[in-house]
């Protein structure tokens, strides 16, 4: 005997993934990352999120886009089926050396794209002499 659970009768009942796809912070924050006229392009999906809701830090070769989103509270029914996810997101990715001064950054119909300024790697080889 094969039991089902509630979800799972509505999971298979519509024809829609299980929802712990959803629920899975993988799939939250998609990233393409590529180099185009010497600088960084990093482009997120971010869809249903208000610029305001967005920061992004930069620290030593680290850029942190940092999202949150508000449940809103359901106050006539019960719902049947939740795939939106509410709450914080955070994506790291290493740069390395750029030029701070001149990251720009466009939110615009639910892409986020970040643009960051590469730097000419600084000569870090250095010779030691022995004593």
């Amino acid at each position: 005997m094969n039991l089902m659970s509630k979800n799972d009768f509505f999971d298979d009942a519509f024809g829609l993934l299980d929802s712990s796809f959803f629920k899975n912070s993988n799939n939250i924050m998609k990233t393409d990352i590529s180099v185009k006229d010497g600088n960084y392009i990093i482009e997120i999906d971010v869809p249903g999120l208000r610029k305001e809701d967005i920061t992004i830090d930069y620290d030593n070769g680290y850029v942190t886009i940092s999202a949150s989103k508000e449940e809103k509270k359901e106050e006539n029914g019960k719902y049947i089926r939740r795939e939106r996810y509410y709450g914080e997101y955070k994506r790291s990715f290493y740069v390395g050396d750029v030029n701070e001064n001149d990251i720009k950054a466009n939110y615009s119909d639910g892409t986020l794209t970040i643009t960051l300024p590469k730097e000419e790697p600084k000569e870090t080889k250095k010779r030691i002499l022995i004593d």
